[in-house]
Formats: structure tokens, C-alpha cells, sequence
């Protein structure tokens, strides 16, 4: 058997995330369903990360292992003209048998876009949040510098979250703005469920003066989902990058400002 990776982007809009379920469209469904007509033979795929429903990506990883004798480009052009319009393999490349897309990712980084104009995009719907209100980006700045390092990230996971520990590093931790959209960026080690959200939900209250900067310091102390802000939308989340050891795409560059997609 070959072990493959594959680099796959996606707009998660009219799926219920990227795992499998019964009855209802999911990224792993599909994109399972184009690999196995392709390759003759049932094909499963392991994921570097679970998204959620409406939840986007520009750098998924998957590997996956078959029996099937496939020109490497075939993995790319072939499965795409299978698969859903909103879904495509990127890149393919043959792998080690004991890469994981999962266990072997280093870091993983998320980008949140939100649009601060007064009134929704409609070019833009679904693909990031919105807030049409005033915010204090530098006061929202300084709250997320304090998530920088391994922190215990209980106040920010979801309450059915089944990580064993909440405890993450978190490598990177900025926002930058540009006219009147925001991009958040998160890049740890491993993310919980709903982490991303969470955090960008609790910034903006931070921003909008709901919390204060101290306050803000204090949810990740206190552990405590309870007392955080509200899980903020999916729509403006997106994977973008899954950092290994080795570079297993070469070719992989990405824009990750919106507007330059």
C-alpha cells in the first residue's frame, strides 16, 4: 500500500463540518466518495483537524492509504472533477507510512475575518463574521498578546469538548486591520473545539468595552467556560496552514488576506 497526502481547501458553507455523518454533507463524506471512485476501492481519510459546520479552509491535510496504481497528478485533477465545486485538492504527495496528518502536525494556524461595516456584505456572506459596530482595536491587541505561551484554555473550549486536557501553546496570537475588516490569527500547537471562536467572541467584548482588558486575563485564569462571552459565529474561521516536520508541499503559498484569495 502508498501513503498519500493531500493539501485541500474548501468552503465549509453548505456542510455540517468536515467528519462524516449520517444522513447529512460533510468534507470527509465527499471528499471520500470522490477518492474511492478514483481509486477503484474504498479509501478513508485521516484529517489534521476536525472543522466545524460553516468553518472554511485553505491548508486541510489528509492522508490516506490504498492499493490503488494512480499517477501522482491524478490525486489532484482527476479527483476535483468529482468532487463538489466548493471542495479541491490542491496538492498530492507520497508520504512516509508513519506520517499521521494528525499526530505528526506541529502546528496548526486559524485565521477569523470579520467585517466591521455597517451592513453585511452580500458577496461576502458566509465567508466571514460581521460586527457593525465601533470597536477598540488596540485595547483588543493588548488582550491578545495575554494568550501568547501555554496557557490552560478551559474558559475558551466548548462545554462538550472531549480533549483530555485544555491545556495548549499558543506560538502566535495577533490581529491586524485593514479598512473595516479585522483578520485574527492563532497559530498553536493544537486547537479545542470551538477554541478560535470562543476567543475572537471574548475579544470582542473586549473591543466593544463589555470586558475589560483585565477581565479578558481572568477568563483564562478562572478555567471556567461559564463566565466567557458567547461562542462568536463560524462563518469568517479558516484553516490555513498544518505545519510538519518536513515539508510535504513544497509548493504551498497562500494569501491569506480575503480579498487577495
Amino acid at each position: 500500500m502508498v501513503r498519500y497526502a493531500l493539501l485541500v481547501e474548501y468552503n465549509g458553507s453548505s456542510y455540517n463540518g468536515w467528519q462524516t455523518q449520517h444522513g447529512v454533507p460533510t468534507i470527509q463524506s465527499s471528499l471520500e466518495a470522490a477518492l474511492s471512485d478514483f481509486a477503484d476501492e474504498e479509501i478513508t481519510t485521516v484529517t489534521a483537524g476536525r472543522t466545524d459546520s460553516g468553518v472554511h479552509a485553505l491548508g486541510q491535510v489528509v492522508h490516506f492509504d490504498t492499493n490503488a496504481k494512480r499517477k501522482l497528478h491524478g490525486w489532484v485533477t482527476a479527483v476535483n472533477s468529482k468532487l463538489p465545486h466548493d471542495i479541491r485538492v490542491k496538492q498530492a504527495s507520497v508520504v512516509d507510512d508513519k506520517f499521521d496528518a494528525r499526530f505528526s502536525a506541529r502546528k496548526r494556524e486559524y485565521h477569523y475575518y470579520l467585517s466591521m461595516h455597517a451592513t453585511h456584505s452580500a458577496l461576502l456572506d458566509n465567508l466571514v463574521g460581521h460586527y457593525p459596530h465601533g470597536l477598540d482595536i488596540e485595547l483588543m491587541q493588548g488582550a491578545v498578546n495575554s494568550l501568547l505561551g501555554v496557557h490552560d484554555f478551559s474558559s475558551f473550549r466548548a462545554s462538550d469538548c472531549q480533549a483530555r486536557n485544555a491545556v495548549r501553546t499558543m506560538h502566535k496570537a495577533r490581529l491586524e486591520r485593514r479598512g473595516e475588516m479585522v483578520r485574527f490569527e492563532f497559530t498553536a500547537n493544537a486547537f479545542l473545539y470551538h477554541m478560535v471562536r470562543n476567543i475572537v467572541g471574548a475579544l470582542i467584548y473586549v473591543g466593544n468595552k463589555r470586558i475589560s482588558m483585565a477581565q479578558f486575563n481572568d477568563l483564562l485564569n478562572h478555567k471556567d467556560r461559564k463566565i466567557a462571552p458567547p461562542t462568536f459565529m463560524p462563518d469568517g474561521l479558516y484553516l490555513v496552514n498544518v505545519e510538519y516536520e518536513e515539508n510535504i508541499f513544497p509548493e504551498h503559498k497562500f494569501d491569506s488576506w480575503l480579498y487577495n484569495l
